[in-house]
């Protein structure tokens, strides 16, 4: 009657080692350790920066555990580990000064960081210690608020260029394009004219509510954008600068940091464990821009350095194709390019193809159609660092809003360069109007009493069942500890970032997880009470408890996924911990459980009682 099949222990058996192995990882500590990044869009990281930095190190005998190369592409970064922070603080100035020979302008970033002390072979099968959030390491916490006004005039300004832009090719005359606020008004000298203007416009700006009004003798047609559109124009203003933030934060070396909309034009930082907050603020609001320029011909190919450098022109010595003496005047800046991507040309070589906006491509033609013949560069600009020349490339034809940058050499080259032209500046201003900085040592008190919370109250528990339901309270409180275990082990897996309303989430499984078993007790001793056998009784007690159980936690888990659709930050890493420990509570009182009171009652075939406390009987005499 109470047997579990040999498959199922096999399974309890498997779970258990499992979780055990993926929660190990949380117990071995850290290590001070330095990361090593980029700081250039333009510098990558790769296998032989990490053999670079390890004989720097061996250059200067500060003892180091290991070197690795961590991530790929953009993301990836050059990790030390040492055996404490005097080594980490020397190591570090060692590395800055040997690898950015110009402190003014750095390659390289050099960050102070900490790194799990995870045995390589768990690291193999991805048995990684959990996150800790910004309340449990320390680090800084930015609310930045979004100038979406800049970014609503961004797109009246496209919007002004693109009309003047589309009535120009199809030949439909104006008197004048002017702005008023985030309207845009076209005059009309004449009635037919204007409607064929608003034909043009409807058909190429389907955003647009168009009006028409007079002012004396003009026409005019006034220009906005619907609501939805208007809307959306925000919105995407917040949504660009959230995309460029995550690609900054990643030079600070921050595990995990949490980058996310408040509001409608607000931005919350959070960078755990960095402790600078003048140079995290520095590199989040850093600005980069992009510049197309002509080569001045003037100059003789080969002589750039040693030739007075014309009054209008300026000399580049950093980047591809230097020393270059390029014209002051800029023909247009990053911010026309609509479309950058890595591709190839007819001859099958790599380049970039380059979309412009309408206003872009008109300055294209027009600086281009006069130089076919002569070169071309596109300079970028980063902050507090030199400009440096991406490309260099010679002009075969009149230039559009569509051409193609050849000469990249290979197709990692091209990719870069379609990388760095599609990301650049900011799309709107942003300003901090709070900032906040929590200490390692809060983290670490954190962190203790939220251990203390979970040890007290399991322990509380235990002693509860324990002496509440004897045999059946330890097999509850063993369930319990396995729930714990596999709970751990899948936020572990999954690599989330715990939190305290994690911690909170935690607790409060558990508190679920025993509640499931004290209505199987109850459960089986109700059938004891109505005179069923110690078999039958336990048999009854958890086929006739599941369902109450699976009601209680199915309701209780619909609030959980509604706070996890609708909830952001704090509150939906409080709902991943609280649905993970209702799915895991589930798996442990039920069957974990049974599974435990199967293997030490079922094999016992004449039972006359159990180990489930006193069991009040109706009548029965005190």
């Amino acid at each position: 009657m109470n047997r579990y099949p040999v498959w199922k222990y096999i399974v309890i058996a498997i779970s258990v080692l499992l979780g055990a192995l993926y929660t190990a990882p949380n117990y071995f500590g850290e290590s001070p350790a330095l990361q090593v990044t980029s700081g250039k869009s333009t510098v990558k990281v790769s296998s032989e920066l990490s053999g670079r930095v390890d004989s720097l190190l061996k250059q200067e005998k500060l003892a180091h555990e290991a070197v690795t190369l961590d991530g790929t592409g953009t993301h990836s970064s050059v990790r030390v580990r040492f055996a404490d922070t005097d080594t980490q603080f020397k190591a570090k100035l060692a590395l800055e000064r040997a690898l950015n020979p110009d402190a003014e302008d750095p390659a390289y970033i050099v960050t102070n960081n900490l790194t799990a002390n995870t045995p390589r072979w768990m690291q193999s099968i991805r048995a990684l210690p959990m996150y800790l959030g910004l309340d449990l390491r320390g680090g800084v916490h930015f609310l930045m608020q979004v100038d979406v006004q800049a970014a609503l005039d961004k797109r009246v300004q496209g919007i002004q260029t693109a009309v003047r832009s589309q009535l120009r090719d199809k030949s439909v005359r104006h008197a004048g394009i002017e702005r008023k606020g985030n309207t845009v008004e076209v005059k009309f000298r004449d009635a037919a004219t204007r409607s064929a203007a608003r034909t043009v416009i409807a058909d190429q700006q389907p955003d647009l509510t168009m009006a028409d009004s007079a002012d004396g003798a003009d026409l005019l047609l006034t220009l906005s954008l619907k609501p939805a559109a208007l809307k959306e124009a925000m919105d995407n203003g917040v949504r660009q600068n959230i995309a460029t933030l995550s690609k900054r934060v990643n030079e600070l070396g921050v595990s995990e940091p949490v980058i996310q909309q408040q509001g409608p034009d607000r931005i919350v930082v959070q960078l755990p464990g960095v402790q600078d907050v003048a140079r995290a603020k520095a590199i989040i609001g850093r600005t980069a821009t992009l510049e197309v320029r002509m080569v001045d011909e003037t100059v003789t190919p080969g002589t750039e350095l040693q030739a007075a450098v014309p009054f209008n022109s300026e000399l580049f010595t950093v980047g591809k194709g230097v020393p270059v003496v390029l014209l002051k005047d800029i023909v247009l800046t990053g911010d026309y390019i609509s479309r950058a991507t890595a591709s190839f040309d007819q001859n099958q070589q790599p380049a970039v193809s380059i979309d412009l906006n309408g206003d872009g491509g008109r300055k294209m033609r027009e600086a281009t159609r006069e130089r076919v013949g002569k070169k071309m560069a596109i300079v970028l600009y980063e902050q507090k660092g030199k400009p440096e020349v991406l490309s260099v490339a010679t002009i075969q034809s009149e230039l559009g809003s569509s051409f193609n940058i050849t000469g990249m050499g290979n197709a990692e080259n091209s990719a870069e360069l379609a990388l760095l032209l599609r990301s650049g500046a900011l799309y709107a201003p942003m300003t901090v109007i709070e900032e906040r900085t929590v200490g390692p040592a809060l983290g670490a008190e954190n962190i203790k009493k939220g251990q203390l919370s979970m040890v007290y109250g399991f322990a509380a528990i235990a002693v509860f069942m324990i002496i509440y339901y004897m045999m059946f309270g330890f097999f509850s409180v063993l369930a319990l500890g396995v729930n714990l275990l596999l709970l751990i082990a899948l936020l572990s897996t999954m690599q989330a970032t715990l939190t305290l309303p994690g911690i909170a989430a935690i607790a409060l499984a558990l508190g679920m997880a025993i509640d499931a078993n004290v209505l199987i007790n109850e459960r089986i001793r109700e059938e004891l009470r109505a005179g069923n056998s110690p078999q039958a009784a336990i048999a009854a007690g958890f086929d006739r408890a599941f369902a109450t159980i699976l009601d209680s936690n199915v309701t209780t888990l619909i609030v959980g996924l509604a706070l996890l659709v609708f909830g952001s930050g704090a509150v939906r890493g409080f709902a991943v911990v609280h649905c993970l420990g209702i799915l895991t509570s589930m798996f442990s009182a039920v069957f974990v459980s049974r599974g435990v009171v199967n293997l030490w009652y079922g094999r016992k075939k004449k039972l006359q009682s159990i180990a489930i406390g006193t069991v009040w009987v109706p009548g029965q005499s005190k």
